[in-house]
């Protein structure tokens, strides 16, 4: 009994020494290296059951001081939006929990009624979003907004934890940091929640 307890004891020892001798990623940051680039992908979309989700595109999270490769991304989400209407794409918007229609961008502004979602960073959290998609038999989400690692990580995999497919054209989304934006598109390609139902894209490779 004393051998198998010795035996026991200095595999589990092997263990703690093998585990990078106790070094965490905050030790090990500087050896950490970027992965290749994600790889971008053109779509072909059914319009009766794609969505074109907006995602905080407001005055308080989107301008100059603060976001300014959001500001660069609005013609950008601005071109679409009218190709998406074109094509009668549902359109749908988010709010932060400080923002109101007013505060959306003038550029990319809601039309008619088309509904607008208030949440924090998941906007399927306490909002009819899910309801709202299904009603309409949405089965893909076209997801654009800021910030890359806040909304737009979290909504889509929301999205794609209820099942739905969801594009993420990297020129629609932004962040503070391009180091946001870099993680946010490795991980909706590459983390379990999202990988499987999730494509990168630009908005010009998506056609209806």
């Amino acid at each position: 009994m004393v051998a198998v307890i010795a035996v026991v004891l200095s595999l589990c020892a092997g263990s703690a020494g093998y585990a990078g001798d106790s070094e965490t990623i905050i030790d090990l940051w500087e050896k950490a290296k970027a992965p290749d680039a994600v790889e971008l992908k053109g779509v072909k979309l059914d319009p009766r059951k794609t969505a074109f989700l907006i995602l905080d595109i407001e005055e308080l999270t989107c301008n100059p001081d603060r976001r300014p490769r959001c500001i660069a991304s609005v013609p950008h989400i601005k071109k679409f939006l009218g190709y998406a209407r074109k094509n009668r794409v549902f359109v749908v918007y988010s709010l932060t929990s400080r923002g109101t229609p007013k505060s959306i961008l003038a550029d990319v502004a809601p039309a008619g009624n088309e509904p607008i979602v208030k949440s924090s960073v998941d906007k399927f959290y306490n909002t009819d979003l899910e309801n709202i998609l299904r009603k309409r038999n949405i089965e893909t989400v076209v997801i654009s907004g800021t910030t890359a690692e806040g909304a737009v990580i979290h909504t889509a995999t929301g999205a794609a934890m209820r099942g739905l497919n969801v594009i993420v054209p990297v020129d629609g989304m932004s962040a503070g940091t391009l180091y946001a934006e870099q993680y946010t598109a490795w991980h909706l390609v590459n983390a379990p929640g999202s990988k499987r139902q999730t494509t990168l894209t630009k908005f010009d490779l998506i056609e209806f």
